[in-house]
């Protein structure tokens, strides 16, 4: 998928360099352009002539060496970029960079450039997890930065840890994963996934949940995050790592989901609604724990709002896609919930075994629209099942957009 495309491989001062030349290799058999720029520092690795020979063009190395004076070099090569890969990225160019300095001819490059920017870093594991290299990076990456993660292993300082630059042949399938999705349907649409169990506190100590782990929603807003999507992931109550690209908002009560998720509805376009949103809550809160007695206790409990009920009143172009938990007439109760609820997709999802629905890794659905067969999957880890409810999103909105 890199066929044709320009990319400007900026080569900085540290050992990696030398994996930097079948980098430019694997990228011109992967049928790009390849313009070199290396620093001073990293001519004392490997030597322009190396990348001259590999990409049959001339290597920048000096801003002010203006060997055609109709053109601005940095400028030129700037412009003339798709996108930007800096492999190896030390330290010192991450701080560089952060920072907006134009100290050579590669650092001037990346102020001039408007394509996306790609780093691969490499460096000691200490110098990686130092606070001021961590807050250059988060920098650039507020600035839309995307970061080639270095591997762990055996350092060529003598150190083992994090901090070796990713593989040429990894760089180069990773950039090509990014321009998929970057011509991907989802690229640019907002969608929303919520996720978790929400808690119903009947006093400080005691809550009303259930057993929802938030594997399958957080799969989901992953699987819609690498296909280039928007995503806002709205968790209940869960210690799971946010997704990479994924914004999140914490919730805790169903009324915290209802108020959070029809706020951000109306500018959406898909909601996954994978939560398992408590049913009913305590008529009362009481402010202190209730202490222990004899007899039965009796709480009094009130129905919580329908959020995908009232996302499907609401609904105007969105895709709407829910999930239907059930221990027995799955597909009966799937579809009932598909025509009641103006849904588009409803997700069966088969619970009360060992290896399907709440904690488990796994899950056991099948996946139905308006008017259509269900379509039964065989067991799938929830990140396989992520990826078949995406493909059946993805007609709508090619449908949407045509």
């Amino acid at each position: 998928m890199l066929e044709g495309r320009h990319v400007v491989l900026g080569v900085t001062g540290g050992i990696a360099a030398y994996k930097s030349a079948a980098l430019a290799s694997k990228l011109i058999q992967a049928g790009a352009e390849v313009k070199v720029v290396m620093t001073a520092h990293a001519e004392k690795f490997i030597t322009p002539l190396t990348f001259q020979a590999l990409t049959r063009d001339v290597v920048y190395d000096d801003t002010f060496a203006e060997k055609e004076p109709e053109k601005v070099a940095h400028i030129d090569v700037a412009d003339w970029a798709d996108l930007i890969l800096i492999a190896p990225a030390t330290a010192d160019i991450l701080a560089e960079a952060a920072t907006g300095h134009a100290r050579d001819m590669l650092t001037t490059i990346l102020l001039a450039a408007r394509c996306p920017v790609y780093v691969a870093p490499a460096m000691n594991v200490n110098m990686y997890e130092h606070p001021a290299v961590k807050s250059n990076m988060h920098t650039l990456e507020n600035r839309g930065v995307r970061f080639i993660e270095p591997g762990a292993g055996y350092l060529a300082c003598g150190w083992i840890g994090r901090g070796r630059m990713a593989e040429p042949e990894d760089i180069t399938a990773f950039l090509s994963a990014e321009y998929d999705r970057d011509q991907s349907v989802f690229s640019g649409k907002k969608v929303l996934v919520t996720a978790g169990p929400t808690h119903e506190y009947s006093d400080p100590a005691r809550v009303f949940t259930n057993p929802s782990s938030g594997k399958m929603g957080f799969a989901a807003a992953a699987e819609a995050a690498s296909r280039g999507a928007d995503v806002t992931l709205v968790a209940g109550p869960v210690q799971l790592e946010t997704p990479p690209g994924v914004e999140r908002i914490n919730v805790t009560t169903a009324e915290e989901m209802y108020e959070t998720v029809t706020r951000l509805y109306p500018v959406m376009d898909a909601v996954c609604k994978a939560a398992a949103v408590s049913d009913y809550r305590p008529v009362t809160v009481s402010p202190d724990k209730t202490k222990k007695q004899d007899g039965t206790f009796t709480i009094e409990m009130e129905r919580t709002k329908d959020i995908l009920a009232e996302l499907g009143r609401q609904k105007t172009n969105q895709v709407l896609i829910g999930f239907a938990a059930e221990s027995s007439n799955l597909e009966d109760y799937a579809r009932s919930k598909l025509e009641k609820k103006n849904l588009d997709i409803v997700v069966g999802n088969l619970i009360g075994s060992d290896h399907a629905g709440f904690q488990s890794d796994t899950n056991e659905m099948m996946i139905l629209q308006g008017g259509g067969e269900p379509q039964k999957l065989p067991l799938l880890t929830k990140t396989e099942a992520a990826v078949r409810i995406f493909d059946a999103v993805e007609p709508f909105l090619k449908r949407d957009e045509s």
